[in-house]
C-alpha cells in the first residue's frame, strides 16, 4: 500500500530542492583587496604544486568572516540590507594586512590577520549587535580572525600542518578594507565546490 503524503515519508527530490531554493547559507565579511590576495596567492604556489589533494579554496572567494548566520529564510535576508548599511556608512576603513598562517585541528589552513585588529573585534561586535536587533538566531563564537584558504581531505590531514608551518614567516602588504559584504553561499547543495557570491555590499563612510 502506499502511504499517504504526510505520514512519515520520505520527502521527494522536488521538496527538497523547493526547500533549498526557500534558504541561503549567510554570513557577513570584509575582502581582502586583489593586491594583497595576489601576494598570498604567490606565496602558496609552492603549495599548490606539493599538495594538489588539499580542497584549495577559490582565491576570489577568500574573506574574513565577522558573523557566519548559517541557513536563513530568504525571506528574512532583507532585514539585514538597511541596519548594515547604516553600520557600513558610521564607520571608517580598517587598516589590515595578512600574516603568517596556522590550522584548526590538522584539518583547516588559514592565514592570520595583522593590524587594526581592535578595530576589527570592535566591528565585529557591532555587526553582531544588527544581527541580534534584527531578532535573526545563530550562534555567536568568538572571533578568531583569519582567511580560511584550504580543508584537508580526511586521510591527509599533515599537508595542512606543512602548509601551515611554510607560511610562518609570511607578512603581507597593508591594505584598507573599505567594504562591508553580506554573502550567501551554495555551500550543501550539491557535489561541486563551494561558490560563494554577493548579497550586497556597502562601503565604509566614516572618517
Amino acid at each position: 500500500m502506499t502511504e499517504a503524503r504526510g505520514q512519515g515519508t520520505e520527502p521527494g527530490e522536488g521538496e527538497r530542492e523547493r526547500d533549498r531554493a526557500a534558504t541561503v547559507r549567510v554570513f557577513i565579511a570584509l575582502a581582502p583587496p586583489d593586491e594583497a590576495k595576489d601576494e598570498l596567492e604567490r606565496e602558496l604556489r609552492p603549495a599548490y604544486d606539493a599538495y594538489p589533494r588539499m580542497r584549495w579554496n577559490r582565491i576570489e572567494d577568500w574573506h574574513i568572516t565577522l558573523a557566519f548566520l548559517g541557513e536563513l529564510p530568504v525571506a528574512t535576508v532583507p532585514l539585514l540590507r538597511q541596519p548594515l548599511a547604516d553600520l557600513a556608512a558610521s564607520r571608517g576603513p580598517l587598516e589590515l594586512a595578512l600574516r603568517g598562517g596556522g590550522h584548526f585541528d590538522e584539518r583547516v589552513l588559514w592565514s592570520g590577520i595583522d593590524g587594526d585588529v581592535e578595530g576589527l573585534q570592535r566591528l565585529a561586535a557591532d555587526v553582531r549587535g544588527v544581527v541580534k536587533e534584527c531578532a535573526i538566531p545563530f550562534e555567536d563564537r568568538p572571533l578568531r580572525p583569519h582567511l580560511t584558504l584550504a580543508r584537508a581531505r580526511r586521510d591527509d590531514q599533515s599537508s595542512v600542518v606543512d602548509v601551515a608551518t611554510g607560511l610562518t614567516g609570511f607578512t603581507g602588504r597593508p591594505w584598507r578594507a573599505e567594504r562591508l559584504h553580506l554573502v550567501g553561499s551554495n555551500f550543501g547543495r550539491g557535489p561541486g565546490p563551494i561558490r560563494y557570491r554577493d548579497i550586497e555590499a556597502w562601503t565604509f563612510g566614516g572618517p
